[in-house]
């Protein structure tokens, strides 16, 4: 019953997004350019330091050392206020822009619903806005949605043939 709620709840979000992105574009490009590195040398490294599926998300914040124990080398950034890395209910893994693209500063960061991981949202505590993970980090509520600002996307490949297994970059 649970996990039938948070699908409807997942589905009305989605639509949500698909409805205010459709017609207008979304800026999802109003945090300030930051290296973005990281590197998943081999499986082994992903499976310590990734996620495995839906629902789960990694926060990487070279700053403060996060996640605790990741090796980053000389050449790894985390872009302006850290990397958010989600997958889909699909399967599809995602990178955003911890930063929140009202408040464009590296400090004030969304955060995901640690109890309704599956509803794919993320919240600034500072203004309120939403954002849909799964839908591309559209704006889904706040000064965000009004000024259709979206999350700050970046790119993942995993599970390549060769090494590095998977690496995020701008």
């Amino acid at each position: 019953m649970n996990l039938r709620k948070h699908l409807r709840n997942l589905t009305v979000m989605t639509a949500i997004a698909v409805m205010t992105s459709s017609c207008e574009s979304i800026d999802d490009q109003r945090i300030p350019p930051a290296n973005v590195n990281i590197v998943f040398r081999t499986i082994g490294d992903w499976q310590i330091y990734g996620i495995s599926g839906a629902g789960q998300y990694k926060q990487f914040i070279r700053s403060e050392k996060q996640p605790a124990g990741y090796p980053y080398g000389m050449s790894e950034y985390t872009g302006f206020g850290g990397l958010l890395l989600t997958c889909d209910p699909n399967g599809e893994y995602l990178v955003y822009d911890l930063a929140c693209p009202v408040e464009v500063k590296p400090t004030v960061r969304v955060e995901i619903d640690s109890e309704n991981p599956l509803a794919g949202v993320a919240r600034c505590n500072k203004c309120g806005s939403t954002y849909n993970l799964f839908g591309y980090g559209a704006p889904l509520s706040g000064e965000a949605l009004s000024a259709k600002y979206g999350l700050q996307k970046y790119h993942i490949a995993v599970g390549t043939a060769s090494t590095p297994y998977a690496i995020i970059t701008r």
